[in-house]
């Protein structure tokens, strides 16, 4: 199921870019986060609120696979869907794209957090729900 803002499109500016014109690895992490904001953004989840609300989502662990480099002027998507979801975690699945072709393959998990203790906890049920739902409509 693609909702709005699981799918973004950014342009590799020159500031992405190592000497060789070529976008420095760490910022395709740059890249996955705005991906992950866009989609909690679309479905109505502003992260600054959530903050406000004693709610927000540290990343826990990343897994990525650098197939092809992006380069200087590039027009790239990135796609995020969830591939899990527990209580207190989710793990996304992202990929960034340039046409047809994949340039990076990742899964980032997450996990929910009390912004003020940095202690665990549990996904606020309304938030939850959204996601299982986009869960069990995912391929």
């Amino acid at each position: 199921m693609t909702i709005p803002g699981g799918r973004i499109a950014l342009r590799v500016y020159y500031e992405d870019t190592d000497a060789a014109g070529i976008v420095y690895y760490a910022n395709y992490l740059r890249f996955i986060e705005r991906g992950r904001t866009e989609f909690l953004r679309a479905l109505g989840h502003d992260q600054h609120l959530l903050m406000q609300e004693g709610v927000a989502f540290a990343v826990r662990s990343v897994a990525a696979e650098y197939l092809r480099p992006a380069r200087l002027d590039d027009q790239l998507s990135v796609e995020t869907t969830i591939a899990e979801l527990g209580g207190a975690q989710v793990l996304f699945a992202q990929r960034i794209v340039r046409g047809d072709d994949l340039l990076l393959d990742a899964k980032i998990r997450v996990a929910c957090i009390d912004p003020a203790s940095g202690r665990a906890k549990r996904i606020p049920p309304a938030i939850h729900a959204q996601l299982a739902a986009l869960t069990k409509a995912s391929p």
